[in-house]
């Protein structure tokens, strides 16, 4: 269980407040247990030092994607949509910031003496004397929890990620949080969105090596890869559970050059009805056109090529121990690779 948190009582804590939270790496390391059995190691510095933040406790599980490939993650088609940079989750009982207090007027360094005390009176102000919070609400142990600031740890360098900057705040048991960025089952829906380990795309191609000017090149992605995928994140002790499933639905190809025709000629090609897309290359359908391809009409020159791009869209949507679910952003995820072209030269006798 994660200890230690708290700045911005005032600006002129949360000014002070700066050194030791530039220590909080080296404390990490050192990972100085509490009476309470929780770990310093669990509490993190925020960007630039402004806010202390918990290490989440979401779990996730993954199901259905091949163990034996590459993956990358999943980039939403809607610019104006992200999943969330941070959260507020469920983080400590009433003795654990009590100890938490302990623990800071504990630590102390050469070259600033006495902060351990100062800190721990900073914290008291807020959780022992009544402003908000009298004695640690250690008359409400088991009824409820402190709820802190976690970040999503695939976004903690976004800005987005200082948008959690409330010190922790009491919520009592079965009461749901007045706060909008409360961990909720939308929210670790969208969480285990940026969990999903979609598979590289990397393209079969005929012919291999070199493409040909004016001949078309094969391009297909093998069913055994491109399938349905699931994430499922959960809080423990808490029952709230979310499951974000992504499945294929076409594959763009970009040529990497405007001397190039695309088949279909929007260069979208669909999902097959096996999960596969596009065809097979297979001796006898050189003078057929592939149901997704590419023609090049220039040959690249001596040591240049083609970055041609391939990008699968993912169809995206989140189910919910609670019955909540819907529909979440598609999500696109693509590679490079480089194709040479040949021009082959005919003779006329």
């Amino acid at each position: 269980m994660p200890t230690v948190m708290c700045t911005r009582t005032r600006a002129g804590v949360a000014t002070a407040l700066a050194l030791p939270l530039a220590l909080l790496s080296t404390m990490a390391q050192a990972g100085s247990k509490t009476d309470q059995g929780a770990s310093l190691g669990d509490a993190q510095g925020g960007k630039k030092g402004q806010n202390i933040t918990v290490r989440t406790k979401v779990q996730t599980t993954v199901d259905g994607a091949p163990g034996s490939t590459k993956s990358g993650s999943l980039s939403s088609t809607d610019s104006n949509w992200t999943p969330p940079a941070c959260w507020y989750e469920p983080a400590f009982s009433p003795k654990e910031i009590q100890s938490t207090v302990k623990t800071w007027r504990n630590f102390d360094i050469s070259f600033f003496y006495g902060i351990g005390d100062f800190i721990g009176d900073s914290l008291d102000q807020r959780y022992k004397n009544g402003h908000p919070y009298k004695n640690y609400n250690l008359d409400k142990q088991g009824e409820g929890m402190f709820w802190a600031a976690a970040v999503n740890p695939n976004r903690k360098d976004e800005p987005e990620a200082l948008s959690c900057d409330k010190p922790p705040f009491w919520v009592d048991e079965g009461d749901p949080p007045k706060e909008p960025l409360a961990v909720s089952p939308q929210v670790l829906a969208e969480y285990a969105y940026d969990e999903l380990p979609v598979p590289d795309t990397e393209i079969k191609m005929a012919p291999t090596g070199k493409s040909t000017v004016n001949l078309p090149t094969w391009i297909w992605l093998d069913k055994a890869k491109f399938k349905k995928l699931s994430v499922t994140a959960s809080l423990p002790g808490t029952g709230l559970s979310a499951t974000t499933t992504a499945e294929p639905v076409s594959l763009h190809i970009e040529p990497g050059t405007a001397d190039a025709e695309t088949y279909p000629a929007s260069g979208e090609c669909a999902i097959n009805e096996d999960g596969s897309i596009g065809e097979p290359y297979a001796k006898g359908k050189a003078g057929k056109t592939p149901p997704c391809g590419v023609s090049y009409l220039r040959s690249t020159g001596d040591g240049e090529s083609y970055p041609l791009s391939a990008t699968v869209t993912w169809k995206i949507n989140w189910t919910s121990t609670n019955g909540d679910g819907g529909d979440l952003p598609d999500g696109t995820f693509g590679t490079t690779q480089d194709v040479t072209v040949q021009e082959i030269q005919s003779v006329n006798r």
